[in-house]
This record gives structure tokens, sequence and C-alpha cells, in this order.
């Protein structure tokens, strides 16, 4: 009669040999991970860094701006530059202006650039996928090849010298329509088949439907759009030529030329300009990561 032979139960725990090439592993995973991070500290105290000089330079006096070692703590602290600058330049139309366009660029870019990311990626029409094509590839062309047309063009339109010229020209973009597009594309056809038996016109859909679903998408285009736009300087600088209607970034560089000397006073126009943007990203930044991270993923 035979004999049944149970074994006893593993542990689980392997072999010495296998324990100890799991404990490597783990080891320089370990390792790997603190180089990362070591790395990464280290790159954002260099970009960290000239921010960093920059506010505390525009807390000094204009003669300790630029002493050798480098003064990182002000002494005594200058809070004086902060009333000077609204009195010795128009900060306050400057301000205006760039948050002005800033906000009906961006407005228009996301408005725009969800429409026709629409019609590409849910509406089937002949030569779609053509004409993306084309459309997208004007992002490869360099501004600098259209540059005058479009200036002659504005002038011929009689926009040249208005903020309705900066308008007209970025209200649309390449960029926002492939950002838009690869996204639309990660919502279910079955939505929009599902809303089209149900009568909604494709407008109604894109606005009912599409457009809801989007909001990481149209906050990272409305970040990156908000912050193009209020950087910009080549573009006001060929457009805008009045004081009045100059920009944040146009109006530094007339600070700079009138008061070369005032290294400070530059500083803190600086620290002006780059305060509302740096508020803005921090407020969309967990929407701008989970935009781009689910940005071109199918749904």
């Amino acid at each position: 009669m035979a004999t049944l032979t149970l074994d006893p139960p593993s542990t689980g725990t392997g072999t010495p040999g296998n324990r100890g090439r799991a404990d490597r592993r783990t080891g320089l995973h370990l390792v790997g991970r603190v180089l990362l991070y070591a790395v990464m500290l280290v790159a954002a105290a260099a970009i960290l860094v000239p921010f960093v000089w920059m506010v505390t330079s525009s807390l000094k006096n204009s003669t300790q701006v630029f002493t050798v070692p480098i003064q990182w703590l002000p002494d005594p602290v200058v809070w004086q530059n902060y009333l000077d600058i609204w009195t010795k330049a128009d900060m306050s139309t400057w301000l205006r202006n760039t948050l002005l366009l800033s906000v009906v660029i961006t407005f228009l870019q996301v408005l725009t650039g969800s429409f026709a990311a629409y019609g590409f990626s849910k509406v089937r029409f002949p030569g779609r996928d053509v004409l993306f094509l084309a459309y997208v590839g004007t992002i490869a062309v360099p501004w600098q090849a259209y540059m005058i047309p479009q200036f002659i063009l504005m002038s011929r339109f009689e926009l040249s010298n208005t903020l309705w010229a900066m308008i007209a020209l970025q209200a649309f973009g390449a960029f926002g329509v492939f950002l838009m597009k690869q996204y639309y594309e990660s919502i279910p056809e079955e939505l929009s088949e599902a809303a089209r038996i149900d009568g909604l016109s494709e407008y109604g859909i894109w606005r009912r439907v599409v457009l809801p679903l989007s909001g990481p998408a149209v906050a990272s285009l409305s970040l990156l759009t908000f912050v193009n736009v209020w950087n910009d300087y080549l573009g006001p600088l060929i457009y805008l030529r009045s004081p009045e209607i100059w920009t944040i970034q146009i109006g530094l560089k007339s600070l700079v030329s009138q008061y070369n000397a005032e290294y400070a006073l530059i500083m803190t126009g600086s620290v002006l300009s780059v305060l509302p943007i740096a508020i803005i990203f921090m407020l969309g930044q967990r929407y701008f990561v989970q935009g781009i991270a689910t940005t071109g993923v199918k749904g």
C-alpha cells in the first residue's frame, strides 16, 4: 500500500542565494532613488537661486546689489523700493495692459482651440487628417519667417499700435488645437454617439459633453497661453509704440534705460512682473500636470 507523504509548507523566504539577490536589488533601488532626489534637489536649487537673488536685491540699496561676495540677506531691508516703483514708473498701466492681453488671448485661444480640436477629433469629413497635419505643421515655421507680412497686414487694417493687433494675431494657435485634440481622443466615442442619438448638435456635444470633461487640458492650455502672453517681449515691441499701451516687458525695458544705475529699483520691477505668473502657476500646477499626463492616452 502506497504511503502518502506531505511536504512541509513553504515559508516563502526562498533560498539564501535568492534572498541575497533580492536584498542587493532593494539596496540598489534605494541608492538610485537617493541619487535621483539629490540630483533633483540640486537642479531645483540652481533654478531658484537667480529668483532668490532677484528678490533679495529688490530689498537692498542700489550700491549693495552687485557687492562681492554676494550679500544674500539685505541689511538694511529697503521696503521703500516697492513704493518708489509705482511713482517712478507707470507700473499700474503696464500691469493692466499685460493682464488684459493675457486674459483675453487666453480665453480666445482656449475657445478657438477647443472648438477646432473637436472638429478634428470627433467629426468625420473628407481630408480631415491632411488638414490637421497641415495646420499643426505651422508650428514648425518660425515666427520670424512671417513677421513682416503680419506687420504689413496689421498696418493695412489700421490695427498697428493698438492692443487689437496683439489680440488678432494670437487669438488662434496651432499648439492649442493639437493639445486639445490629443486630449479629446482620450474621451470615449460612445459618449458623442449617445449624444447624437439624443438629438444634440455637434456644437451641443462640444459644449455640454466634451468640454466639461476636458478640465485638465483646458487648464494646461490656459496656463501655457497665459504665461506665454505675459512674458512676450518681441510682439509688443513691434506693435505697441505708444507708452499708454505698453506691456510690463516693454515697460521694464524702458525702466532699465531710464534708471540704469538704480539696480534695486529694476529688480523690484522684475519681481512685480514675475510674481503674478508664479502665483498662477502654483495654483494651477496640479491641473497642468494632470492635463499633460493624460493627453494622448486613449480612453
